[in-house]
């Protein structure tokens, strides 16, 4: 049940697969939730105390979306940003303009929102815990990956580089790195079913995962049970980064 001592977070991209479950998953679990999406409008069915309307992938809107929690809920002691996107495409055929939003997206949005939760934490005396989400191909070489992979490695980097810095204030750092997941950002690629039955061979356990899977994973680092963990890439891939799947 939620109460006035429930931690807050806010949850970006809260309209995609991932961000819907999770914030479904905290507002069950009793947490404040302030979901966060371009169009406030299109949060209505998400589970939350606040739904507000920003873009963070400027600093400008990842402030904005700061402020509007604190006057909502209260100030965010904890932060999951989930707002990104991919592009499948060699280097060779990648345009310009599209790694440029490629790195806005996922990158850019990163080091905004990220750096707006700390600067509102930096004066707190409590501790917090944030996660952003990285991928399985920002480990290990996928072909035709060369964009996205170059702007998680960019999210991973500044997990490890924020969770040394801020760990004297208490503040947690962490992200998970997925594979393919089913959610409305691969559903094209998804749809028909001998894709999808190729994808899951991909992974040592098997098809294809969910976000709640996912959104699971991400509850844990938030929470206190992981009250040890920082500066951590969490691999939530069914075995794909670190096991091979056994050939017969």
């Amino acid at each position: 049940m939620t109460d006035s001592q429930s931690p807050i977070v806010l949850v970006t991209g809260a309209r995609g697969g991932i961000g819907r479950a999770l914030c479904a998953q905290l507002y069950d679990q009793g947490w404040r939730v302030a979901a966060v999406g371009r169009d406030a409008g299109l949060l209505e069915d998400v589970p939350a105390q606040a739904r507000i309307a920003a873009d963070t992938t400027t600093p400008e809107g990842a402030a904005q979306a700061m402020a509007a929690c604190t006057a909502q809920l209260g100030a965010p002691t904890h932060l999951a940003h989930c707002v990104g996107n991919t592009l499948i495409a060699p280097l060779h055929r990648t345009t310009p303009a599209q790694w440029r939003e490629v790195l806005r997206v996922n990158l850019d949005s990163a080091l905004a929102t990220l750096g707006a939760w700390i600067e509102s934490r930096r004066n707190a005396q409590a501790p917090g815990a944030a996660v952003l989400v990285s991928s399985v191909v920002a480990g290990i070489g996928v072909a035709n990956h060369e964009a996205i992979a170059a702007a998680k490695a960019g999210v991973e980097g500044l997990v490890r580089s924020a969770a040394a810095t801020y760990a004297g204030l208490g503040l947690r750092i962490n992200a998970v790195a997925p594979g393919m997941t089913d959610t409305p950002l691969t559903a094209g690629m998804l749809k028909v079913p001998a894709m999808r039955e190729g994808a899951g061979k991909q992974y040592p356990l098997g098809g294809v995962q969910t976000p709640d899977q996912v959104a699971q994973a991400m509850a844990w680092l938030l929470s206190d049970a992981a009250s040890r963990i920082t500066g951590h890439v969490l691999p939530v891939d069914g075995g794909f980064l670190h096991v091979r799947p056994l050939v017969k």
